[in-house]
């Protein structure tokens, strides 16, 4: 099959002057855990400074408060640490995109979380642990019914590979990292999103070479902000694929201009959070 390279990105979903937070993305961030309680936190700052019109976190209930501390924008719903889903499935089925995985660990709570949620036909950002639960399966589930973007790290991408019949580790270079993106996509059927430097974007058709961002981006957290930006845009309806590509684009330009204000050694996650509203004025005029 022949593969379409893309060039550029869309265009921001429309933002209507007259709307209401109803009208932009209900997001579901289903992340967390005792060690990892920024990750929420950050994808769900994220979402909500992309646009979205509300977020929910779902996170255990002794980390729940903190979480809302951090970001009080953000609304919660307290999961119990032995597992269960307590209204999860039912907050799930109200949001418009979920995302899954940032900083919950791989316990049996957030193993069974996981692989129920994937059970849902939603637009999805499969990230992080989520993705690390999945690569410890036998095979890909035949229960995955999302619509969904796997947004793996190197590392990540090592461990889901064998499950995809993807051998061997992560290419260095564009043409290999491309390649092993579509293989990938193929297999699952759906997006993948392998981040990196100039992060690779294929859906087994088409593929798209990411050319911002740079070691601004090499901290903590910076995957927990591009989750949370891909879920808003999944949210107000955009494809995956165009999503993930602008998501991509937009979360490289807002570390390029954090990393300009605040020097590359020295730029965190929530100052590239706090970019985003720039790096989007910026994409917005030049189309």
């Amino acid at each position: 099959m022949q593969i379409e390279p893309i060039q550029t990105v869309a265009a921001m979903p429309p933002r209507p002057r007259a709307g209401h937070k109803g009208l932009f993305g209900r997001v579901l961030v289903v992340a967390g855990s005792h060690d990892m309680i920024g990750a929420p936190a950050l994808a769900g700052e994220a979402a909500l400074r992309c646009g979205a019109g509300l977020v929910q976190v779902a996170s255990p209930r002794a980390i729940l408060a903190a979480v809302l501390t951090v970001t009080p924008e953000l609304t919660g719903l307290g999961l119990p640490e032995t597992g269960g889903m307590d209204g999860l499935v039912e907050a799930a089925g109200k949001a418009h995109a979920l995302i899954l995985g940032p900083g919950m660990g791989q316990g049996a709570a957030a193993k069974q979380r996981i692989l129920r949620l994937i059970r849902l036909e939603k637009p999805a950002v499969v990230d992080a642990d989520a993705l690390n639960i999945l690569s410890a399966q036998r095979r890909w589930p035949a229960t995955f019914s999302m619509r969904a973007v796997l947004t793996p790290h190197p590392g990540e991408m090592s461990r889901l590979a064998p499950l995809l019949g993807c051998q061997g580790p992560v290419p260095p270079d564009d043409r290999g990292r491309k390649a092993l993106a579509t293989r990938a996509a193929r297999a699952c059927g759906q997006v993948v999103l392998l981040k990196g430097h100039r992060t690779v974007v294929a859906d087994g058709r088409r593929v798209y070479v990411n050319h911002t961002g740079d070691s601004s981006l090499s901290k903590a957290g910076s995957g927990d902000v591009l989750a949370g930006i891909l879920g808003c845009l999944l949210a107000q309806g955009m494809e995956p694929f165009d999503a993930a590509c602008l998501a991509a684009h937009l979360h490289g330009r807002a570390g390029e201009l954090a990393g300009a204000a605040m020097g590359r050694r020295c730029a965190l996650a929530r100052d590239v959070i706090a970019w985003l509203p720039k790096a989007i004025r910026q994409h917005e005029r030049g189309r």
